[in-house]
């Protein structure tokens, strides 16, 4: 059994990742969802204690999906920055010691809600932020989970999670949601929470986990 999973959207072959990140292979693109860059340390500012290095768990993370995949191009899926608060500046230097060893990437943001507050990233970081929906192919790229009339639109912003419970046991994944006209993505920060949900008829669920993605039979 493969432990990945493609789908078709709109004629573009896509790859589900269990990193909680989508494959373009054919454009050698990398999308993700919702990082949340500075999340934690914009609690930290508000004076709630929350753990130190998310920001360099989510870079990490990033280096070793450019590397296994070969990467060219990530869009960013809306909520880069979480707030203006998380432009603090250990958040702001990890970023660019990160956007120098990867000077060829090309990376383009799809404005969300969190971005319209925390503003644009720093222009340092080449970023090519765009309001959605950014077209590209077959695809719409949007923040904010829509239809868009003649594309397939990739969206984000709810973090969806589904409960997995046997027994007295119980577990929580991140998953994609995939409909007729769209796919959601999970949130890719890792420390964003998450939101439940519950496959509506016609929807297929697929769960990231660890290795592997999984289809949940519905």
């Amino acid at each position: 059994m493969s432990l990945l999973q493609q789908f078709d959207a709109g004629g573009a072959r896509l790859t589900m990742l269990p990193e909680r990140a989508l494959l373009w292979p054919e454009h050698a693109m990398l999308v993700v969802a919702d990082v949340h860059f500075g999340k934690a340390a914009a609690f930290r500012a508000g004076g709630i204690p929350v753990p130190h290095g998310t920001t360099r768990a989510n870079l990490d993370l990033l280096d070793i999906l450019i590397e296994r995949h070969a990467a060219r191009h990530i869009v960013f899926l809306g909520d880069f920055l979480h707030a203006r608060a998380a432009r603090a500046e250990a958040t702001l230097a990890a970023l660019a010691d990160w956007r120098a060893r990867h000077t060829a990437l090309r990376l383009t943001l799809v404005r969300g809600n969190h971005d319209r507050h925390a503003g644009d990233p720093p222009a340092g970081l080449g970023i090519e932020a765009v309001d959605e929906p950014w077209r590209l192919g077959p695809l719409a790229f949007c923040h904010h989970p829509q239809t868009v009339h003649g594309a397939f639109a990739i969206v984000g912003h709810l973090h969806p999670v589904y409960r997995l419970a046997a027994g007295g046991d119980a577990l929580r994944l991140p998953c994609f949601v995939i409909d007729g006209n769209w796919a959601m993505l999970p949130a890719f920060g890792a420390f964003t929470g998450g939101y439940r949900i519950e496959p509506q008829p016609g929807q297929r669920i697929f769960l990231a986990a660890e290795d592997r993605i999984l289809q949940l039979d519905n």
